[in-house]
């Protein structure tokens, strides 16, 4: 995807600066203690009860080179998957899927009410997963000129409302 896009656009050399700079960058977010946003998605070290996530994001230090597996890696690269319970193998081959029931016990442990993320093209440009309890958005219309997806935006307002832009796939530019 991105890489593919950089060098074919431009070079190798354009990516891997991406890739520093990514490195420094926050592994995620939280908003108004209630809506927490990532990359990819939840690790199983996230439903530790001994400890909260914010802290445990908090301990992350930056810049950072990724790991093949765990926290970091998750918050970056982990899936949600609607045939699977608990966590499982992720078909990428890095981090791992999970399933609905995941995204529920988190969200009950750290008295939060969405997750949003990223990482997927997804053909609506957002598409809801677990009950509306997490939002994958997907910002790029047309992604890579392989795809007939729309690409989104959303936005949270004071009371924690949510809407979203999107943006239309350009017919033909697959």
């Amino acid at each position: 995807g991105f890489y593919d896009e950089c060098k074919t656009r431009y070079n190798v050399k354009l990516w891997k600066t991406f890739c520093d700079v990514f490195n420094f960058l926050p592994t995620c977010a939280i908003i108004d203690d209630r809506v927490i946003c990532m990359h990819g998605g939840l690790s199983q070290q996230m439903l530790d009860h001994h400890v909260r996530v914010r802290d445990m994001v908090q301990d992350i230090r930056r810049p950072a080179d990724i790991p093949d597996q765990g926290l970091l890696c998750d918050l970056l690269w982990s899936d949600p998957h609607p045939d699977v319970s608990g966590f499982g193998q992720n078909d990428r081959g890095v981090s791992v899927s999970f399933g609905q029931d995941v995204v529920k016990q988190f969200l009950h442990k750290e008295d939060m009410d969405l997750v949003v993320r990223a990482h997927q093209v997804v053909e609506d440009g957002y598409e809801f997963f677990g009950d509306r309890k997490l939002v994958t958005i997907f910002s790029a219309p047309n992604y890579c000129g392989e795809f007939d997806n729309a690409g989104a935006m959303m936005s949270i307002d004071e009371t924690l409302m949510c809407s979203f832009k999107v943006l239309k796939p350009v017919k033909g530019k697959k």
